[in-house]
C-alpha cells in the first residue's frame, strides 16, 4: 500500500506502521461469474491483507498518523475487524487501544484484538452504542477516537483500494463496483481516490458505477437511496445478527455514500441472510475463495442488480471481498438453526 506514499498523508517514512498490507490479488472469476450471469467478472480478495481485512488499510494510516502527532492512546468502536486491526497497529506502534465491540461480535475478533494487545469491552448493543462508550473515553484528554470518520485518515488508507485496482487494471476503471456497506468508509475512500487519480490525469473522466450491498433487517443506505431527495440514512433497528459488518443501522457516512452512488450511476441494494450464505459456498466451489459474509453478500446482490438491469451482462464488473470467512466460523456450528446447518 505504501507504494502510494505520495498520496498519503504521513510526511515522514519513519512515522509508518506497516504490517505489509494492501496490493491484494485482483483474480478473474469466470466460473463463479458464469453462474451469475456475468462475462467478465473480478474478484478483489482483501482477505489477504494482515488481520485477514481491508481494515488494516485504514488502520496503518490512521496509527501512523498517530505515531506522527504524538497520540498514545486510541480507542475505538467496532463490529470488529477494525478493533482487531488497530489492535495490530498500535501494538506495531507501541500505542495503547481500546476496543469496543458488541457483545456478539465474532469470537475470532475478540480474541485476537486481545492476544494482540488491546483492552477489549463487551458492550450490550450495537456498534452505536459502543461509539458512545468510545466518546465518552475519548473526552478525556489521554485518550484519542479513531472510530468510522471520526478522523480523516482511515478513508486515506481505505483510498488505496482504489489506486490499487485502477494500477491493476492498467488505468482503465471497470464499469461496475460492487462493495458491501457498513460504515461505508471503503466505498467512500475508493471514490475520493478515482477523484485524486482523474486530477493527476492518470484516468479518464468515466468512473465505475458503485453499488452498495446491506442485509435486510440493516438497510439504511437502501433505504436512503431508495427515499425521494434522501441524502442521510435513517436509524434502523438492526433485527438481523449476522453480517456483523453490516449491521451499522445509523452509519455517520451515510450522506456522502448516498451521494456517491447517485452520482456515479449505481445504486444500492439488500440481500437476506439465506442468500448470503448459499453465496459462500457458491464461491467457494466456483472460485476456491471462502469469503466473508460480507464479500458473499456482493456475489448474492449480482443476480438482483442483472435483474434489475443496473448492470449488464458484458459489463466488467469488480466484486470486493472484504475478508476472510474463517473469522466468522461461529456461523456454521450447529445451533439447531435451519440457515446454520444447511451447509
Amino acid at each position: 500500500m505504501w507504494r502510494y506514499r505520495e498520496l498519503l498523508p504521513v510526511m515522514h517514512m519513519e512515522d509508518v506502521v506497516s504490517l505489509g498490507e494492501g496490493m491484494t490479488p485482483l483474480l478473474r472469476a469466470p466460473a463463479a461469474g458464469k453462474r451469475k450471469g456475468l462475462k467478465s467478472l473480478y474478484i478483489k480478495d482483501e482477505s489477504r491483507n494482515p488481520t485477514q481485512t481491508f481494515k488494516a488499510r485504514g488502520m496503518s494510516v490512521a496509527v501512523s498518523m498517530a505515531k506522527q502527532l504524538g497520540l498514545t492512546k486510541l480507542t475505538l468502536a467496532t463490529a470488529g475487524n477494525a478493533g482487531e486491526a488497530l489492535a495490530a497497529y498500535a501494538a506495531r506502534a507501541e500505542i495503547k487501544a481500546h476496543i469496543f465491540m458488541p457483545r456478539d461480535s465474532s469470537p475470532p475478533n475478540v480474541l485476537g484484538s486481545q492476544l494482540l494487545g488491546a483492552k477489549v469491552t463487551l458492550v450490550d448493543g450495537l456498534i452505536h452504542d459502543c461509539a458512545a462508550q468510545a466518546r465518552s473515553l475519548a473526552q478525556g484528554p489521554e485518550w484519542f477516537d479513531v472510530s468510522t470518520l471520526n478522523e480523516p485518515y482511515r478513508i486515506e488508507g481505505k483510498k488505496s483500494m482504489g489506486f490499487e485496482l485502477a494500477e491493476q487494471l492498467d488505468w482503465c476503471l471497470p464499469d461496475s463496483i460492487i462493495y458491501p456497506t457498513g460504515g461505508g468508509s471503503g466505498l467512500i475512500g475508493m471514490w475520493k481516490a478515482f477523484q485524486e487519480l482523474q486530477a493527476i490525469g492518470w484516468i479518464t473522466p468515466k468512473l465505475p458505477k458503485m453499488f452498495s450491498v446491506q442485509a435486510v433487517g440493516c438497510s439504511p443506505i437502501v433505504q436512503a437511496f431508495g427515499s425521494e431527495g434522501a441524502r442521510s440514512a435513517a436509524s434502523q433497528l438492526a433485527r438481523a445478527n449476522r453480517p456483523s459488518g453490516l449491521r451499522v443501522p445509523m452509519p455517520s457516512g451515510s450522506a456522502m455514500i448516498v451521494e456517491i452512488l447517485k452520482k456515479s450511476g449505481g445504486g444500492a441494494v439488500e440481500v437476506t441472510e439465506e442468500q448470503i450464505l448459499g453465496a459462500i459456498s457458491e464461491m467457494g466451489a466456483a472460485e476456491g475463495i471462502f469469503p466473508a459474509p460480507e464479500g458473499a453478500a456482493g456475489y448474492a446482490a449480482i443476480e438482483i442488480l442483472l435483474r434489475s438491469r443496473a448492470i449488464a451482462a458484458d459489463e466488467k464488473v469488480i466484486l470486493f471481498n472484504t475478508g476472510a470467512g474463517v473469522k466468522y466460523l461461529d456461523w456454521f456450528e450447529p445451533n439447531g438453526s435451519e440457515a446454520n446447518c444447511r451447509l
